[in-house]
């Protein structure tokens, strides 16, 4: 019981605040659907119920990811928050397919019962100011992941150019609440012109309209953690731990190299080019040296690296081209 309660306390926080902000939202607006019966409230209460739902099992499944390796799983847990990924997002695509369904079928028989505006669109407000908080604090944690501080206000806009830097938790919490936020607003307005033009279709198509960016946010998260469940390469830290190596005046090229993305951390496996003509308890020290050097760079907590015989072949060339593109810009 101990260690679950001290991996929950590492779990992904912003997924844990998302989800609690999402359960609260989906009551109160299931609590104005069933008095207004507005099928735009029935979106936006189907949306973050389905966001709560699923934020809560990324937050467990970013704990459980923490739990060291153990004999039977040598290679660690760091893949749960994937697979927990994948099948939370099922829960978002069933409701995003009810949230579509309804929507049409008030679309074709809208209603002009337009009572209890003030309540729904009351609800609407205070679902727009907490999602747009909690947006906020998601696109902080992504700048804060990628090793930025200091956003303010800017956090949102300045975090999409990082956001694949994120962790997967961390960048579905934004996603999700850059949906639920545009929901709101959608809502808001459709609900507003429905009443003062008597188009009550609009909300029907609102509400399609909602459904569809949910299922956006389900196939985007779908690829996203498919790809880092099988194992998928992290092309820029590859290129940066590969160049950090060849720096080392023992290293004569890199025979192989990967990068390996283990859910939040990375797996590091390098086999290195040396001279052999030094001796084992030498390269033993230089391998040493290397493995601490590459585990004291941000998300890597497993390096496999050995030692192969210079063949006289270069075939890490990355770190040729970063030094030509240094020597171009110095003679501009």
């Amino acid at each position: 019981m101990g260690e679950i309660l001290k991996l929950l306390k590492g779990g992904n926080k912003p997924s844990l605040i998302a989800s609690l902000v999402n359960l609260f939202l989906g009551i109160i607006k299931g609590v104005a659907y069933f008095f207004t019966g507005n099928v735009a409230m029935f979106a936006e209460m189907m949306h973050s119920l389905g966001d709560a739902a699923n934020q809560f099992f990324v937050f467990i499944g970013s704990a459980l990811s923490k739990k060291a390796p153990t004999r039977r799983f040598p290679n660690g847990f760091g893949r749960v928050v994937n697979l927990v990924c994948l099948g939370a997002v099922l829960i978002v695509a069933i409701l995003s397919y009810e949230t579509i369904k309804e929507g049409w079928h008030h679309l074709l028989h809208p209603s002009e019962d337009s009572s209890g505006i003030l309540i729904a669109l009351g609800v609407l407000l205070i679902g727009i100011v907490l999602e747009a908080t909690v947006l906020h604090k998601a696109a902080v944690e992504v700048l804060h992941e990628a090793g930025v501080e200091k956003a303010g206000f800017a956090a949102v806009p300045k975090s999409v150019a990082y956001l694949n830097r994120a962790k997967p938790a961390t960048k579905l919490v934004w996603m999700e609440d850059l949906v639920a936020t545009s929901g709101n607003v959608l809502a808001f307005l459709a609900i507003i012109i429905a009443y003062f033009t008597g188009w009550g279709a609009l909300e029907g198509l609102v509400s399609m309209i909602i459904g569809v960016m949910m299922f956006y946010v389900v196939g985007r998260v779908f690829l996203d953690n498919a790809r880092g469940a099988i194992g998928e390469t992290d092309e820029e830290m590859l290129i940066h731990i590969g160049n950090l190596v060849m720096e080392d005046p023992h290293v004569t090229d890199i025979r192989r190299l990967e990068v390996v993305k283990e859910g939040e951390f990375l797996h590091v496996e390098l086999v290195a080019e040396t001279d052999p003509n030094q001796s084992l308890a030498y390269l033993d020290d230089v391998r040493d040296h290397l493995v601490e050097l590459i585990m004291s760079q941000k998300g890597v907590t497993k390096v496999t690296l050995s030692f192969d015989e210079e063949d006289g072949i270069t075939e890490w060339k990355h770190h040729l081209k970063e030094k030509q593109q240094l020597k171009a810009n110095q003679n501009k």
